[in-house]
């Protein structure tokens, strides 16, 4: 019987996970919802046991049904998510702090305002912002009581979620991370691959709690004796989920560009070497492997799908799908237009004081109008960050690679490829990001998989030029209210 690898999904809602085959068939599937808490306005967080829980759930769902077979496990997660623990107990020290989570925007703010932005993006690719881990480790070194003596006394480790399941897998036997998760930590030199001293000096962060960083297709460790699997089981691939879901797609090159919708969205496209953004974009690492380093450009939407949720809420209609049925009962958004900047702007804008606003409400406006600005919102904050990728590529991008939880609803990837005038093609196996990890697992035992092109669904575009300017002003004219 041929050989399996069990690919794990721990994402913001829910961890998944999955049993795969070399030619990239699922033959089993597990999931787990997980919540999350907002103690203070713009604070965001989970139970790191709760993640770890998740796993051992969906990996005790699976373990029965690949007995015999599993020959590696690999990992794709959610970003910039930052856990502390004790290594001597392995239990968490305090919430993991989200990277929806923008605790630490008055810090952030007061490195820009001294001018250090240029050398960090210099560094990283990333510009100073909330959203990356430094800034929040930092705040822990100084915030959470018994941090700092932990730290001192070399008890301290501090890693993105992957890190943190890989401790729990191997039984503290291994401590690291990938060179995609580092990329993302604002504190990882992208050039030297080596954590840098000098962004540790600036944010406040003993370089001696970070994990060690492998590439993605590293030797990571064996699982040890803490889930329902035998010890002895390699994990051998891991990478963020935006990482792993473009690599799932197939994209090895320069010339796509991938988009995550989730609770957030991610868009990443390949660059022939490391590159720097004009237009508000992050360079980041994609994955390193044997062929070496791809290093991409990202730009990171904080409120995606997540505002559907949020709409849906506040009108009372019940969920997501729900308000999609709602919005498709008018024509158009009747001039409304919702900027979800529910945790400030994202990329391009990078705008932590951008507040939620609705504009153009008449006497006409009903529900269902509000309920379709919803789905243009998302739509267009993606159109945006594949603007800026145009612009910093210097040509035109021909389509865009859709996947995750929302690009499942067929009313809104229309609407995207309406905005983008581009073909939105949507991979129609929602565990890409999975997917993506656990071929670069195979590739690790030998095993190349190959991608099937019969699962993909194209939407065309189908709005005139004339229409989509005008939609596009409408919506920047509302981007530019939210940021006053």
């Amino acid at each position: 019987m041929s050989a399996l690898v069990l690919a794990i999904d721990q994402g913001t809602t829910n961890t998944k996970a999955v049993l795969v085959d070399a030619a990239g068939v699922i033959h089993a599937r597990a999931s787990v919802p997980l919540t999350t808490d907002y103690p203070h306005p713009g604070w965001a967080e989970q139970s790191a046991s709760a993640i770890w829980d998740s796993v051992k759930t969906v990996i005790a769902a699976l373990a029965p049904q690949g007995a015999g077979r599993i020959a590696a496990i690999a990992i794709a997660n959610q970003r910039e998510t930052l856990v502390l623990w004790d290594a001597r107990t392995g239990q968490p020290v305090a919430p993991a702090i989200l990277w929806q989570c923008r605790r630490t925007a008055a810090a952030c703010a007061d490195l820009l305002a001294q001018g250090h932005d240029a050398r960090v993006v210099e560094l990283t690719g990333l510009g100073i912002n909330p959203l990356f881990p430094a800034s929040k480790l930092g705040w822990a070194m100084a915030q959470v009581p018994g941090v700092a003596d932990l730290a001192q006394a070399g008890h301290l480790r501090a890693g993105t979620v992957d890190a943190w399941l890989l401790w729990n897998l191997t039984g503290g036997a291994s401590f690291a991370t990938d060179a995609s998760n580092a990329s993302r930590t604002q504190l990882f030199d992208t050039k030297r691959l080596e954590w840098s001293t000098e962004l540790c000096a600036l944010f406040g962060v003993p370089m001696g709690v970070l994990p060690t960083v492998l590439a993605s297709d590293a030797a990571f460790g064996v699982t040890a004796d803490t889930t329902a699997l035998p010890a002895g089981i390699p994990v051998r691939a891991m990478m963020g989920d935006s990482h792993a879901a473009l690599y799932g797609h197939g994209v090895r090159a320069p010339g796509a560009v991938k988009a995550t919708f989730g609770t957030g969205s991610s868009l990443m496209t390949l660059m022939p070497a490391r590159a720097a953004s004009a237009h508000g974009l992050s360079g980041t690492i994609a994955w390193r492997d044997r062929a070496g380093t791809a290093y991409a450009l990202e730009g990171n939407i904080t409120v995606s799908a997540q505002a559907a949720a949020f709409m849906a809420g506040l009108l009372g209609v019940g969920g997501a799908k729900a308000l999609s049925d709602l919005a498709q009962s008018v024509p158009d958004a009747g001039g409304v237009a919702f900027v979800p900047a529910l945790a400030g702007l994202g990329a391009p804008h990078w705008d932590d004081r951008a507040t939620g606003l609705v504009t153009g409400m008449t006497h006409g406006t009903t529900p269902a109008h509000l309920a379709r600005a919803t789905f243009e919102a998302i739509a267009h904050q993606v159109a945006d960050v594949f603007a800026a990728m145009e612009a910093d590529v210097g040509h035109p991008l021909s389509d865009l690679r859709a996947d995750g939880g929302a690009s499942g609803n067929a009313f809104l990837m229309q609407i995207q490829a309406d905005l983008l005038g581009r073909p939105v093609l949507r991979a129609e196996v929602e565990e890409v990001g999975a997917l993506g990890v656990a071929a670069m697992a195979f590739a690790t035992l030998g095993v190349e998989r190959f991608a099937r092109e019969e699962h993909v669904t194209v939407f065309a575009p189908d709005l005139c030029v004339a229409s989509r300017e005008a939609a596009r002003l409408r919506w920047a004219h509302a981007v530019a209210q939210a940021r006053r």
